[in-house]
């Protein structure tokens, strides 16, 4: 650390935006007042004292002073290099600046203290390493400036105190800067500030150099650029001269677009929409962006195959056929392509391919639950057709751009993803499957929905325009496959331009043979193994349909073959199984675990949802297919609950109003029925829905809570292999409700074997396979009073002695 010495007494020379460190030598104009009277003072009292005359040289920023000065001697007084007279100074050590005193002459005196610096010999290590490193930079720094005799001078000093104060001739240093530096008294910490200070202008001049380097790189290629297109210019201007070929640009054919657009097969509005394009491109410059730009769009147009169309396959037998034995079921699709095949065949026999300037394309939206092949379909569709097939993912698609494409004066614009398919395909009338179509959202760069109408409509789709292309594209030969999984997601406008097939599910018959001919031998191949190492029987896969997954489509079940098939595989591998090897039923338990979906009428009686009474299963559809609802009702206590209806289980408001009338009916009607209806005038009534997390709407529970709070009043059981859906009226009709073939598939699924629905619906189950129809007793029923009849159990075998209440 440093410390202090013994006071000194000193005229002050004040510097204004200077500051002098020790061991610098600087020449002072005595043509200033304060200088001079500094100076003046030091010779007087140097008079009295031996040595030189000795002034305190203490900066000045803004009128104040520093708190540290820098005891200077004036070596010599006489005349600077432009006449006027000075004196050279040399700073000698630091002074901390004390009080005020008196003194001879005109200058302002002042007590100070000396600031010892000395640093102890030899040097740590670690000082040694800093003042290594200072010299590096400053020689680093000299060296560009090509100050060589300085680096000599600075490799020379070894004291750390005077190495740091050397850094006081550095042009490029503040006057805070330097005044930092002479405030800083530790000779370690000054070097370690001066080090800092270096190395921050070296990288400042490195960032400095590096883009001024760069700037004149470009300077000189464009300029390089120019004067080559230039001469370029000449040459091809002397070329046509030569030729006598004023209009035309003789360059290579590869780049003359004129020459291929008049070689092209393009439909006539479309050429003369290119040629005018042409004729703007000869008369751009070529450092014209314009240019790019239609070069760019030309290159697409030339693309494009206008006039290129595969040959259809009418041969309605083998399309029948290929379909079959890609997808197993799906007889309402693959009976719409049929027709639509025998339509074209029958328009192409008698000359009628184009009418009104339209051909026979077709919009089919193939609604249903997740992993019931509708996009494998697609390309089905396609190899039956034998078509080209291309894919056009919506999911998640927001901007109206990528449907009608991008103005083409916009940066990296693009023509719309329908186009894009056109050119991917490579024919005019592929077969374009628009995947996840009601998964198109919106916002505030426009309705990707609202572009589809004009793509999608038979009446339109002629003369469609791409907002990149701005020419006419016939998608009227095109077979659009929609696929979807909630119809209500489809906007109306755009679900009304399209024929709707639903997909509402697998038989658990069917899935067993799409599991045996289609997911096993993949699944086998994917894990490595024969299909003579590893077979599955039916039994296995049966259970595997029907016990370990619960859905409407196959994709858990493919899972759940992919992990068997693994178990297997890894099985064998470790010794522990032998191949081949036939997986049965009794096996799945050891492979995979045990099943996850037990039927209600295999439990035991006592653990069943309906073993109490309040509780009636009903059937619903959701975006997953059909499923089985539970409902359950209590009663509060008298004299603890308050009266009115609770309704949980994240209901929406059409099932909260199903709910107010199956109520109101019982109230009204509940002598008639048998049912001690006083309860429901001062005891509360809770009715739940279970899974409460999965939000819940629509009148067809309406007979289902009807059922569930005669039950509770009446204290009868509803039947466990009952089932039921229907909206219920005040009157006590049932009237109808959607979705009846999925929930009879849901109901078959879940091991229910009667099922209750109205009669208004009754037409619906010509839509239900026969082998489903064939396990399931179906009631139509009219009015509710038949719904009890048939729901609840009879009073002397179901009665329950007491009735649940809730809390």
């Amino acid at each position: 650390m440093a410390s202090t010495s013994t006071p000194l007494t000193l005229p002050v020379l004040p510097l204004d935006g200077e500051v002098v460190l020790p061991g610098m030598v600087v020449p002072l104009d005595l043509s200033d007042s304060e200088v001079r009277a500094a100076v003046e003072a030091a010779q007087a009292a140097a008079r009295t004292t031996p040595g030189k005359p000795r002034v305190l040289l203490v900066p000045r920023i803004d009128g104040t002073y520093a708190n540290t000065g820098v005891l200077g001697t004036v070596e010599q007084v006489g005349r600077l290099a432009d006449g006027d007279p000075g004196a050279l100074i040399r700073g000698r050590s630091r002074v901390r600046i004390g009080a005020g005193t008196t003194g001879p002459g005109a200058a302002l005196w002042v007590e100070g203290t000396r600031v010892d610096e000395t640093v102890p010999e030899p040097l740590p290590g670690h000082l040694a390493e800093l003042v290594k490193e200072y010299k590096a930079l400053a020689t680093a720094w000299l060296r560009k400036r090509g100050a060589w005799q300085v680096v000599d001078r600075v490799q020379a000093i070894d004291d750390v105190s005077a190495l740091a104060d050397n850094s006081g001739y550095s042009p490029f240093l503040t006057t805070d800067q330097k005044v930092e530096l002479l405030e800083t008294t530790d000779p370690v910490a000054r070097l370690k500030l001066a080090s800092q200070q270096l190395r921050d202008h070296l990288a400042e001049q490195d960032v400095a150099e590096t883009i001024a380097k760069d700037v004149q790189e470009g300077v000189d290629k464009q300029q390089r650029e120019f004067l080559l297109r230039r001469q370029l210019e000449a040459v091809r201007k002397e070329l046509r001269e030569l030729n006598g070929e004023a209009g035309k640009d003789s360059a290579e054919e590869s780049d003359d677009y004129r020459a291929r657009v008049e070689a092209a097969d393009l439909p006539e509005k479309v050429r003369e929409a290119a040629l005018k394009e042409v004729d703007k491109l000869e008369r751009s410059s070529d450092q014209s962006p314009e240019g790019s730009w239609i070069r760019t769009w030309l290159d697409t147009v030339l693309e494009m195959p206008w006039n290129e169309r595969t040959e259809d396959a009418y041969d309605i037998r083998g399309a029948q056929a290929v379909l079959d034995a890609e997808h197993s079921g799906l007889e309402d699709v693959k009976e719409r392509i049929t027709e639509y095949l025998a339509v074209r065949k029958r328009r192409d026999d008698r000359g009628l391919g184009v009418v009104g300037g339209r051909r026979g394309g077709a919009v089919l939206a193939l609604v249903g639950p997740p992993g019931v092949g509708k996009t494998s379909l697609g390309e089905s569709v396609a190899h039956a057709m034998g078509r080209r097939f291309v894919r056009v993912a919506l999911g998640g698609v927001r901007d109206e751009a990528e449907i009608r494409g991008h103005r083409r004066t916009y940066v990296g614009a693009l023509p719309g993803r329908v186009v894009r398919a056109i050119k991917e395909a490579g024919s005019m009338n592929p077969v374009v499957l628009l995947d996840e179509i009601d998964k198109v959202g919106s916002d505030f760069r426009g309705d990707p929905a609202a572009a589809l109408l004009e793509v999608l409509d038979p009446a339109q789709n002629h003369t469609f325009r791409d907002h990149y292309l701005e020419v006419e594209l016939d998608l009227s030969d095109v077979v659009f496959l929609a696929t979807a999984n909630v119809l209500e997601a489809i906007p109306e406008a755009l679900a009304d331009r399209m024929e709707i097939v639903r997909l509402d599910g697998y038989t658990e018959d069917e899935k067993v043979v799409i599991a045996r001919d289609h997911l096993l031998p993949r699944q086998l191949e994917r894990a490595g193994l024969d299909k003579d190492e590893v077979t599955i029987d039916e039994g296995a896969l049966r259970k595997l349909a029907g016990e370990y997954t619960r859905e409407a489509g196959v994709r858990t079940l493919e899972r759940s073959v992919a992990r068997l098939l693994r178990k297997v595989a890894a099985q064998h591998e470790l010794g522990e199984r032998k191949l081949p090897f036939t997986v049965r039923d009794e096996d799945l338990r050891d492979l995979i675990g045990r099943p996850h979906h037990v039927p209600e009428s295999a439990q035991d009686p006592a653990e069943r949802r309906t073993s109490v009474p309040g509780v009636a299963t009903g059937l619903a559809v959701t975006g997953a297919g059909g499923d089985v609802l539970f409902v359950e009702a209590s009663l509060a206590d008298p004299e603890t609950g308050a009266a009115g209806l609770t309704l949980t289980g994240q209901l929406g408001d059409v099932m909260k109003e199903s709910a107010q009338i199956a109520l109101s009916f019982l109230r009204s009607h509940g002598a008639e029925l048998e049912l001690p209806v006083a309860d429901l005038k001062d005891r509360g009534v809770h009715i739940h829905f279970p899974a409460g997390a999965v939000p819940k709407d629509g009148p067809s529970a309406g007979i289902t809570m009807t059922t569930a709070l005669a039950s509770l009043l009446s204290g009868r059981l509803v039947r466990t292999d009952v089932a039921m859906t229907g909206e219920v009226s005040l009157t006590g009709r049932v009237l109808p409700i959607g979705g009846v073939k999925q929930k009879l598939l849901a109901a078959h699924r879940a091991g229910v074997t009667t099922v209750i629905i109205p009669k208004r619906n009754e037409a619906d189950l010509d839509d239900v396979p026969a082998e489903v129809l064939d396990k399931l007793d179906v009631h139509a029923v009219t009015d509710v009073r038949q719904v009890l009849e048939l729901a609840l159990a009879p009073a002397t075998a179901g009665v329950s002695p007491e009735v649940p209440v809730a809390a």
